[in-house]
Protein backbone atom coordinates (compact mmCIF):
# COMPACT_ATOMS: atom_id res chain seq x y z
CA UNK A 1 0.00 0.00 0.00
CA UNK A 2 2.31 2.35 -1.18
CA UNK A 3 0.24 4.59 -3.39
CA UNK A 4 -1.25 6.97 -1.81
CA UNK A 5 -5.22 8.51 -2.98
CA UNK A 6 -7.87 9.71 -1.82
CA UNK A 7 -11.42 7.95 -2.06
CA UNK A 8 -14.22 10.40 -0.91
CA UNK A 9 -16.91 8.70 1.21
CA UNK A 10 -19.32 9.32 -1.18
CA UNK A 11 -19.78 11.22 -5.18
CA UNK A 12 -22.89 11.04 -7.74
CA UNK A 13 -22.32 10.05 -10.80
CA UNK A 14 -23.30 12.44 -13.27
CA UNK A 15 -21.69 13.51 -16.65
CA UNK A 16 -22.67 14.23 -19.97
CA UNK A 17 -26.30 12.67 -20.35
CA UNK A 18 -27.38 15.12 -17.24
CA UNK A 19 -25.11 18.39 -18.49
CA UNK A 20 -27.15 17.98 -22.09
CA UNK A 21 -30.40 17.85 -19.92
CA UNK A 22 -29.85 21.02 -18.11
CA UNK A 23 -29.06 22.76 -21.26
CA UNK A 24 -32.12 21.55 -22.83
CA UNK A 25 -34.00 23.05 -19.96
CA UNK A 26 -32.05 26.41 -20.21
CA UNK A 27 -32.83 26.83 -24.16
CA UNK A 28 -36.51 26.02 -23.50
CA UNK A 29 -36.40 28.93 -21.44
CA UNK A 30 -38.63 27.18 -18.58
CA UNK A 31 -36.52 27.15 -15.92
CA UNK A 32 -38.96 26.65 -12.28
CA UNK A 33 -41.08 24.20 -11.90
CA UNK A 34 -42.49 23.16 -14.97
CA UNK A 35 -42.48 19.97 -17.77
CA UNK A 36 -39.38 18.22 -16.73
CA UNK A 37 -40.34 18.41 -13.38
CA UNK A 38 -43.79 16.89 -14.51
CA UNK A 39 -42.41 14.04 -16.47
CA UNK A 40 -39.99 13.40 -13.33
CA UNK A 41 -42.87 13.18 -11.13
CA UNK A 42 -44.85 10.79 -13.44
CA UNK A 43 -41.57 8.44 -13.93
CA UNK A 44 -41.06 8.50 -10.29
CA UNK A 45 -44.59 7.82 -9.46
CA UNK A 46 -44.45 4.90 -11.75
CA UNK A 47 -41.27 3.58 -10.84
CA UNK A 48 -42.91 3.00 -7.54
CA UNK A 49 -45.84 2.25 -8.05
CA UNK A 50 -47.76 5.01 -6.96
CA UNK A 51 -50.36 7.45 -7.62
CA UNK A 52 -48.79 10.65 -7.07
CA UNK A 53 -45.84 11.92 -7.12
CA UNK A 54 -44.85 15.65 -6.23
CA UNK A 55 -41.64 17.06 -6.57
CA UNK A 56 -40.20 19.25 -3.78
CA UNK A 57 -36.83 21.52 -2.77
CA UNK A 58 -35.37 18.93 -0.11
CA UNK A 59 -36.23 15.33 1.61
CA UNK A 60 -37.25 18.05 4.15
CA UNK A 61 -39.42 20.36 3.14
CA UNK A 62 -41.37 17.24 1.90
CA UNK A 63 -41.38 15.71 5.00
CA UNK A 64 -42.84 19.28 6.46
CA UNK A 65 -45.00 19.35 3.33
CA UNK A 66 -46.84 15.88 4.35
CA UNK A 67 -47.09 17.20 7.91
CA UNK A 68 -48.89 19.96 7.10
CA UNK A 69 -51.02 18.69 4.61
CA UNK A 70 -51.87 16.10 7.30
CA UNK A 71 -52.95 19.21 9.42
CA UNK A 72 -50.71 17.81 12.01
CA UNK A 73 -50.05 21.15 15.20
CA UNK A 74 -50.08 22.28 18.47
CA UNK A 75 -50.95 19.30 20.93
CA UNK A 76 -49.83 17.05 18.76
CA UNK A 77 -47.17 14.56 19.15
CA UNK A 78 -44.93 12.25 16.32
CA UNK A 79 -43.06 9.36 17.29
CA UNK A 80 -39.43 9.83 15.27
CA UNK A 81 -36.27 7.90 15.83
CA UNK A 82 -33.42 8.94 18.25
CA UNK A 83 -31.05 7.95 15.54
CA UNK A 84 -31.42 10.38 12.25
CA UNK A 85 -30.35 12.91 10.49
CA UNK A 86 -31.78 16.16 12.71
CA UNK A 87 -34.58 17.35 10.08
CA UNK A 88 -36.47 14.70 10.18
CA UNK A 89 -37.08 15.52 14.05
CA UNK A 90 -37.00 19.29 12.77
CA UNK A 91 -39.77 19.18 10.60
CA UNK A 92 -42.47 18.24 13.67
CA UNK A 93 -41.33 21.03 15.59
CA UNK A 94 -41.69 23.42 12.09
CA UNK A 95 -45.48 22.30 12.42
CA UNK A 96 -45.88 23.14 16.01
CA UNK A 97 -46.15 19.59 17.08
CA UNK A 98 -43.68 17.66 19.39
CA UNK A 99 -41.31 14.65 18.16
CA UNK A 100 -41.33 12.16 20.48
CA UNK A 101 -38.04 9.94 20.16
CA UNK A 102 -38.04 6.00 19.89
CA UNK A 103 -34.93 4.47 20.00
CA UNK A 104 -33.46 2.58 17.39
CA UNK A 105 -32.31 -1.37 16.85
CA UNK A 106 -28.30 -1.22 16.79
CA UNK A 107 -27.89 -4.21 14.15
CA UNK A 108 -30.30 -2.41 11.44
CA UNK A 109 -30.06 1.17 12.85
CA UNK A 110 -33.56 1.59 12.03
CA UNK A 111 -36.38 2.14 14.69
CA UNK A 112 -36.99 -0.13 17.69
CA UNK A 113 -40.15 -1.79 17.20
CA UNK A 114 -39.92 -2.89 20.98
CA UNK A 115 -40.11 0.90 21.97
CA UNK A 116 -42.44 2.36 19.90
CA UNK A 117 -45.46 0.89 22.07
CA UNK A 118 -43.93 2.63 25.04
CA UNK A 119 -44.02 6.36 23.15
CA UNK A 120 -47.76 5.67 22.29
CA UNK A 121 -49.91 8.51 24.20
CA UNK A 122 -53.40 9.86 23.27
CA UNK A 123 -51.85 12.37 21.38
CA UNK A 124 -49.68 10.38 18.98
CA UNK A 125 -50.74 11.63 15.48
CA UNK A 126 -48.30 9.98 13.07
CA UNK A 127 -45.09 7.83 13.39
CA UNK A 128 -42.21 8.99 10.79
CA UNK A 129 -40.14 5.60 9.92
CA UNK A 130 -36.53 6.18 8.42
CA UNK A 131 -35.41 3.58 6.49
CA UNK A 132 -31.90 4.46 7.07
CA UNK A 133 -28.92 4.07 4.81
CA UNK A 134 -30.93 2.13 2.47
CA UNK A 135 -32.60 -0.57 4.75
CA UNK A 136 -36.39 -0.80 5.35
CA UNK A 137 -37.40 -0.62 8.35
CA UNK A 138 -39.31 -3.92 10.38
CA UNK A 139 -42.50 -2.59 8.87
CA UNK A 140 -44.82 -5.89 9.30
CA UNK A 141 -43.78 -5.49 12.96
CA UNK A 142 -44.44 -1.73 13.02
CA UNK A 143 -48.08 -2.39 11.38
CA UNK A 144 -48.36 -4.48 14.09
CA UNK A 145 -47.81 -2.08 17.09
CA UNK A 146 -49.56 1.36 15.39
CA UNK A 147 -52.86 1.57 15.99
CA UNK A 148 -54.80 2.40 12.32
CA UNK A 149 -55.78 5.91 13.48
CA UNK A 150 -51.44 6.68 13.35
CA UNK A 151 -50.45 7.92 10.42
CA UNK A 152 -47.50 6.18 9.06
CA UNK A 153 -44.77 8.52 7.23
CA UNK A 154 -41.80 6.97 5.63
CA UNK A 155 -38.50 9.07 5.62
CA UNK A 156 -36.72 7.73 2.57
CA UNK A 157 -34.24 10.30 2.03
CA UNK A 158 -31.28 6.85 1.46
CA UNK A 159 -34.11 4.64 -0.03
CA UNK A 160 -34.50 5.12 -3.72
CA UNK A 161 -34.47 2.10 -5.19
CA UNK A 162 -35.36 0.30 -1.84
CA UNK A 163 -37.89 -2.17 -1.08
CA UNK A 164 -39.95 -4.10 1.21
CA UNK A 165 -41.41 -7.80 0.54
CA UNK A 166 -41.42 -7.14 -2.82
CA UNK A 167 -42.92 -3.22 -2.36
CA UNK A 168 -40.90 -0.05 -3.04
CA UNK A 169 -40.15 2.34 -0.35
CA UNK A 170 -42.06 5.06 -0.70
CA UNK A 171 -45.19 3.23 -0.53
CA UNK A 172 -45.42 1.10 2.68
CA UNK A 173 -47.03 3.87 4.70
CA UNK A 174 -49.58 6.88 4.22
CA UNK A 175 -47.00 8.67 2.61
CA UNK A 176 -43.26 9.22 1.84
CA UNK A 177 -40.47 11.91 1.19
CA UNK A 178 -37.31 10.98 -0.88
CA UNK A 179 -34.07 13.19 -0.98
CA UNK A 180 -32.12 13.95 -3.99
CA UNK A 181 -28.86 15.16 -2.22
CA UNK A 182 -25.53 14.44 -3.69
CA UNK A 183 -24.93 11.48 -1.39
CA UNK A 184 -27.90 9.84 -1.82
CA UNK A 185 -28.61 7.34 -5.01
CA UNK A 186 -29.66 9.30 -7.69
CA UNK A 187 -29.26 13.31 -6.97
CA UNK A 188 -31.06 16.74 -8.28
CA UNK A 189 -28.24 18.70 -6.28
CA UNK A 190 -30.43 19.27 -3.99
CA UNK A 191 -34.18 18.63 -4.28
CA UNK A 192 -37.15 15.84 -2.95
CA UNK A 193 -40.24 13.85 -3.68
CA UNK A 194 -43.47 13.69 -1.88
CA UNK A 195 -45.29 10.34 -3.12
CA UNK A 196 -48.56 9.08 -1.59
CA UNK A 197 -51.75 7.31 -3.11
CA UNK A 198 -53.94 9.70 -0.59
CA UNK A 199 -55.92 11.75 -3.49
CA UNK A 200 -56.81 14.33 -1.07
CA UNK A 201 -53.70 14.40 0.58
CA UNK A 202 -51.50 14.83 -2.86
CA UNK A 203 -53.94 17.80 -3.66
CA UNK A 204 -53.37 19.66 -0.79
CA UNK A 205 -49.32 19.02 -0.57
CA UNK A 206 -49.29 19.91 -4.31
CA UNK A 207 -51.33 23.53 -3.50
CA UNK A 208 -48.89 23.66 -0.38
CA UNK A 209 -45.66 23.56 -2.06
CA UNK A 210 -47.12 26.45 -4.42
CA UNK A 211 -47.60 28.87 -1.66
CA UNK A 212 -51.06 27.43 -1.03
CA UNK A 213 -52.22 28.07 -5.23
CA UNK A 214 -55.03 26.89 -6.08
CA UNK A 215 -53.31 26.49 -9.96
CA UNK A 216 -49.58 25.64 -10.85
CA UNK A 217 -48.15 28.30 -12.55
CA UNK A 218 -47.44 26.12 -15.65
CA UNK A 219 -51.48 25.06 -15.86
CA UNK A 220 -51.84 28.67 -15.40
CA UNK A 221 -49.30 30.43 -17.98
CA UNK A 222 -50.98 27.37 -20.58
CA UNK A 223 -54.37 28.97 -19.81
CA UNK A 224 -56.65 30.65 -22.21
CA UNK A 225 -57.50 33.74 -19.75
CA UNK A 226 -54.12 34.95 -18.40
CA UNK A 227 -55.55 37.67 -16.57
CA UNK A 228 -56.28 35.63 -14.03
CA UNK A 229 -54.12 35.17 -10.66
CA UNK A 230 -54.58 31.70 -8.22
CA UNK A 231 -56.93 31.69 -5.33
CA UNK A 232 -55.00 31.64 -2.15
CA UNK A 233 -57.10 29.96 0.12
CA UNK A 234 -53.84 28.35 2.47
CA UNK A 235 -51.00 29.44 3.92
CA UNK A 236 -48.69 27.78 1.89
CA UNK A 237 -44.91 27.66 1.43
CA UNK A 238 -42.44 27.98 -1.71
CA UNK A 239 -41.30 24.27 -1.75
CA UNK A 240 -41.06 23.49 -5.84
CA UNK A 241 -38.43 21.90 -7.20
CA UNK A 242 -36.57 23.93 -10.70
CA UNK A 243 -37.14 22.27 -14.13
CA UNK A 244 -33.63 22.22 -14.06
CA UNK A 245 -33.30 19.92 -11.31
CA UNK A 246 -36.70 17.73 -13.09
CA UNK A 247 -34.54 17.15 -16.25
CA UNK A 248 -31.06 15.49 -14.25
CA UNK A 249 -33.66 13.86 -12.21
CA UNK A 250 -35.39 11.92 -14.91
CA UNK A 251 -31.78 10.96 -16.58
CA UNK A 252 -30.37 9.69 -12.49
CA UNK A 253 -33.62 7.98 -12.53
CA UNK A 254 -33.20 5.75 -15.72
CA UNK A 255 -30.13 5.10 -14.47
CA UNK A 256 -31.42 3.99 -10.98
CA UNK A 257 -31.60 0.23 -11.23
CA UNK A 258 -27.84 0.26 -12.40
CA UNK A 259 -26.87 2.30 -9.73
CA UNK A 260 -28.38 -0.05 -7.23
CA UNK A 261 -26.78 -3.29 -9.08
CA UNK A 262 -23.66 -2.08 -8.89
CA UNK A 263 -23.60 -1.06 -5.62
CA UNK A 264 -25.13 -4.30 -4.51
CA UNK A 265 -21.99 -6.16 -5.80
CA UNK A 266 -19.45 -3.81 -4.17
CA UNK A 267 -21.56 -4.16 -0.96
CA UNK A 268 -20.99 -8.08 -0.96
CA UNK A 269 -17.48 -7.31 -1.75
CA UNK A 270 -16.74 -5.83 1.06
CA UNK A 271 -19.01 -8.31 3.38
CA UNK A 272 -17.04 -11.07 2.18
CA UNK A 273 -13.78 -9.40 2.43
CA UNK A 274 -13.92 -7.93 5.76
CA UNK A 275 -16.07 -10.54 7.42
CA UNK A 276 -12.72 -11.93 9.37
CA UNK A 277 -12.41 -8.80 10.84
CA UNK A 278 -13.58 -9.41 14.67
CA UNK A 279 -14.23 -6.17 15.70
CA UNK A 280 -16.02 -4.73 12.40
CA UNK A 281 -19.67 -5.77 11.92
CA UNK A 282 -20.91 -5.90 8.17
CA UNK A 283 -24.89 -3.94 7.96
CA UNK A 284 -27.48 -5.96 8.08
CA UNK A 285 -28.79 -7.24 4.66
CA UNK A 286 -33.07 -7.94 4.04
CA UNK A 287 -34.31 -10.95 4.24
CA UNK A 288 -36.87 -10.20 1.66
CA UNK A 289 -36.50 -6.80 -0.43
CA UNK A 290 -33.46 -4.39 -2.02
CA UNK A 291 -31.37 -2.54 -0.19
CA UNK A 292 -30.33 0.55 -1.80
CA UNK A 293 -26.86 1.21 -0.32
CA UNK A 294 -27.29 4.81 0.30
CA UNK A 295 -24.29 4.34 2.66
CA UNK A 296 -21.66 1.02 3.72
CA UNK A 297 -22.68 1.82 7.36
CA UNK A 298 -20.22 -0.47 9.51
CA UNK A 299 -20.38 -1.01 13.42
CA UNK A 300 -16.99 -0.92 15.44
CA UNK A 301 -17.08 -3.07 18.48
CA UNK A 302 -16.02 -1.48 21.29
CA UNK A 303 -15.39 -4.33 23.13
CA UNK A 304 -13.02 -6.10 20.56
CA UNK A 305 -11.01 -2.75 18.48
CA UNK A 306 -7.78 -1.96 18.53
CA UNK A 307 -8.96 1.32 18.55
CA UNK A 308 -11.31 3.90 19.29
CA UNK A 309 -14.03 4.51 15.94
CA UNK A 310 -12.59 7.80 16.04
CA UNK A 311 -9.06 6.87 16.03
CA UNK A 312 -9.30 4.35 13.58
CA UNK A 313 -11.43 6.78 11.24
CA UNK A 314 -8.12 9.23 11.92
CA UNK A 315 -5.80 5.98 10.27
CA UNK A 316 -7.98 5.66 7.65
CA UNK A 317 -8.07 9.58 6.68
CA UNK A 318 -4.40 9.39 6.78
CA UNK A 319 -4.05 6.69 4.37
CA UNK A 320 -6.51 8.68 2.14
CA UNK A 321 -9.65 6.69 2.73
CA UNK A 322 -12.45 9.14 3.77
CA UNK A 323 -15.12 7.90 6.74
CA UNK A 324 -18.01 9.04 8.13
CA UNK A 325 -20.03 8.45 11.42
CA UNK A 326 -23.44 6.39 10.05
CA UNK A 327 -25.11 9.54 11.15
CA UNK A 328 -25.86 11.25 14.66
CA UNK A 329 -28.30 10.85 17.66
CA UNK A 330 -30.99 13.03 18.09
CA UNK A 331 -31.09 13.47 21.07
CA UNK A 332 -27.31 13.94 21.85
CA UNK A 333 -27.57 16.92 19.85
CA UNK A 334 -27.48 20.10 21.53
CA UNK A 335 -30.85 21.73 20.94
CA UNK A 336 -32.72 18.68 21.79
CA UNK A 337 -30.70 17.49 24.54
CA UNK A 338 -31.16 20.73 26.42
CA UNK A 339 -35.12 21.27 25.29
CA UNK A 340 -36.07 17.99 26.50
CA UNK A 341 -33.33 17.34 29.07
CA UNK A 342 -32.25 14.21 27.63
CA UNK A 343 -29.71 11.94 28.90
CA UNK A 344 -27.42 10.09 26.29
CA UNK A 345 -28.24 6.68 27.97
CA UNK A 346 -32.22 7.09 28.16
CA UNK A 347 -32.10 5.96 23.82
CA UNK A 348 -28.82 4.00 24.62
CA UNK A 349 -29.24 1.73 20.96
CA UNK A 350 -29.16 5.09 19.34
CA UNK A 351 -26.19 6.50 21.53
CA UNK A 352 -24.34 3.20 20.56
CA UNK A 353 -24.88 3.79 16.71
CA UNK A 354 -23.76 7.58 17.26
CA UNK A 355 -20.65 6.41 19.03
CA UNK A 356 -19.72 3.50 16.68
CA UNK A 357 -21.11 3.33 13.81
CA UNK A 358 -18.57 4.09 10.60
CA UNK A 359 -19.73 4.38 6.58
CA UNK A 360 -16.74 3.41 4.47
CA UNK A 361 -17.02 4.65 0.82
CA UNK A 362 -19.04 3.23 -1.56
CA UNK A 363 -20.59 4.86 -4.36
CA UNK A 364 -20.49 4.41 -8.24
CA UNK A 365 -17.60 5.97 -9.41
CA UNK A 366 -15.75 4.02 -7.31
CA UNK A 367 -13.28 1.07 -9.14
CA UNK A 368 -12.46 -1.99 -8.66
CA UNK A 369 -8.97 -0.73 -7.07
CA UNK A 370 -10.15 1.48 -4.94
CA UNK A 371 -12.40 -0.72 -3.55
CA UNK A 372 -9.47 -2.65 -2.94
CA UNK A 373 -7.40 -0.38 -1.25
CA UNK A 374 -10.48 0.06 1.08
CA UNK A 375 -10.16 -3.18 2.06
CA UNK A 376 -6.17 -3.39 2.23
CA UNK A 377 -6.51 -0.48 4.40
CA UNK A 378 -8.85 -1.50 6.98
CA UNK A 379 -7.28 -5.03 7.13
CA UNK A 380 -4.05 -3.64 8.20
CA UNK A 381 -5.55 -1.61 10.95
CA UNK A 382 -5.38 -5.18 12.91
Amino acid sequence: MTDKRIIQISLPSTGEDEWLATKESIMSGWLTQGPKVAAFEKAFATRHSLKHALATTSCTTGLHLILAAMGIGPGDEVLVPAFTWVSTANVVLYCGAKPILVDVDPVTYNINPEDIAKRITGSTKAIIVVHLFGLCADMDAIRKLVPTHIKIIEDCACATGASYNGISAGALGDAASFSFHPRKSITTGEGGMVVTNDDKLAEVANMLRNHGASVSEEQRHNGPRPYLLPEFNLLGFNYRMTDLQGAVGLVQLSKLDQFISERQKWADYYCEQLADIPWLRMPKMPKKGTHAWQAFVTYVDPSKAPLLRNEIMELLQAKGVSTRPGTHAVHMLGFYRDQYQIKAEDYPGARDCDQNTMAIPLHNRMTKDDYEYVVSAIKAIG
